[in-house]
């Protein structure tokens, strides 16, 4: 079943048109990474699925409804969370004091302090520390626990891995597997190629704010998404389609 429907979607940062064009959808329980370079979109593409940026053309629909001009905490009540790059903690609370603020903005479900630590059991040890006092592995997974507890059914998550070391994010990536195997639908921009792969059933390039690669993850070689990624190539969907 699709969740999320994406169609014909611009977005722009003043005369940068930082989205052209963009059709997706997402089905539930697909985990969906969408990969580029700095500057691709990737950040705006998920803002403005969050409501956090105004599209200025295309439509998107969540669950059959349009959400296009849905205000950002309105689409939170709805099931849609975003994590976004830099976390954004509230840094002078405590992790614990994190997780609860989310939970009043969200929707009835099985997340809440409890179930977020069995997930990132890094943070029981750290329930009652401020958040500016965190490592960045632990300020990563508190972000995530925060987005958890509106129990959301789409989470959509910025950047997982930027700037941590790369055993703490075998820790992050380890977490998510739980979610996706839990059942959960993921949007995931990441820049990290092994790691986007290593979790995904669906990948979608984006170069200067278009989808020049689209297709299961399975299918994917990382040699054909590197192309794209730099331009070298412009694909859609099949191998030897037409640029």
């Amino acid at each position: 079943m699709t969740l999320l429907a994406v169609e014909g979607l611009d977005a722009r940062h003043g005369y940068l048109r930082a989205v052209r064009d963009i059709t997706l959808d997402v089905s539930e329980g697909e985990t969906l990474a969408i990969v580029g370079a700095n500057g691709a979109g990737k950040t705006t593409l998920l803002r403005a699925i969050a409501g956090a940026h105004k599209p200025s053309a295309g439509r998107i629909s969540f669950d059959g409804a349009e959400i296009t001009t849905v205000s950002p905490h309105r689409r939170v009540k709805l099931g849609i969370a975003l994590v976004p790059e830099g976390r954004r903690l509230f840094t002078g609370m405590t992790v614990e004091e994190n997780l609860l603020v989310a939970r009043r903005r969200g929707r009835p479900g099985p997340w809440n302090v409890e179930s977020v630590l069995e997930v990132f059991p890094l943070l029981a040890p750290r329930r009652k520390a401020r958040a500016a006092n965190l490592s960045g592995g632990e300020q990563q997974a508190t972000a995530i626990g925060r987005a958890l507890m509106t129990n959301p059914r789409l989470l959509l998550l910025d950047e997982a891995s930027l700037g941590l070391a790369p055993a703490v994010v075998d820790g992050v990536y380890r977490s998510l597997r739980t979610l996706i195997e839990g059942g959960a639908t993921i949007v995931l921009v990441e820049q990290d190629l092994t790691r986007a792969l290593s979790v995904a059933t669906r990948v979608v390039c984006l170069l200067e704010g278009q989808i020049v690669v689209d297709g299961p993850a399975k299918e994917m070689t990382r040699e054909r998404i590197v192309e794209a990624y730099f331009g070298l190539r412009r694909t859609r969907g099949q191998e030897g389609a037409p640029a």
